[in-house]
């Protein structure tokens, strides 16, 4: 068993926190006024999705988790089921909404996705950093405003929502970090 303490935190590494296996998002140091410096961090749930923030003390320990990771592409939903394919051994797996968790709002047909393992036991998945997608809805932006900071609320192919500068209009795809959930950019305006 592989343990490390919070001085070598890396985004993307996991670990078992009170016997849950979680990937860390985001952390930072911080070191208040009085007392010792603390780790503060914002962690994956693997198995849910579900994303926690928690603060740990500086040094404390943790076991490592070394997930095995297999290239998988998300091809339909059956039911309450999402239906994915090795793409190794073209080999089709069956995986519960529930434990994708949030990653369900940014799976569109065809995204390739990471599958996590640990030791043949399939854990969830893991979306690349960015999705691209087609706003379906939002509401129309007011001339002059491309160079505003302002955000509309808007709802992708997938059904995610999310907040995008108020010149993207409806049938524009744009980038998102599927991390936060957050616009980045648009990658083709609509057609």
């Amino acid at each position: 068993m592989v343990t490390i303490d919070t001085s070598e935190f890396k985004v993307g590494i996991c670990i078992n926190v009170d016997g849950e296996i979680y990937s860390i998002v985001w952390y930072q140091h911080h070191k208040p006024g009085k007392g010792g410096a603390v780790m503060r961090t914002k962690l994956r749930n693997i198995r849910t999705g579900s994303i926690i923030e928690r603060t740990f003390k500086s040094g404390e320990k943790f076991e490592l988790v070394d997930l095995v990771k297999k290239k998988k592409q998300y091809m339909y939903q059956a039911g309450d089921n999402f239906v994915f394919m090795d793409l190794e051994t073209f080999e089709e797996i069956q995986v519960p909404k529930d434990q994708i968790g949030e990653a369900v709002k940014f799976l569109k047909e065809g995204v390739e996705v990471e599958g996590l393992y640990l030791k043949d036991e399939f854990l969830g998945i893991e979306l690349p950093i960015s999705v691209d997608l087609k706003v379906v809805h939002t509401v129309p932006g007011i001339r002059g405003d491309s160079v505003s900071n302002v955000m509309k609320p808007a709802t992708l192919e997938t059904g995610a929502e999310v907040l995008v500068p108020l010149f993207i209009e409806i049938g524009d795809v744009v980038k998102i970090d599927t991390r936060t959930g957050e616009y980045i950019e648009r990658v083709e305006a609509k057609k």
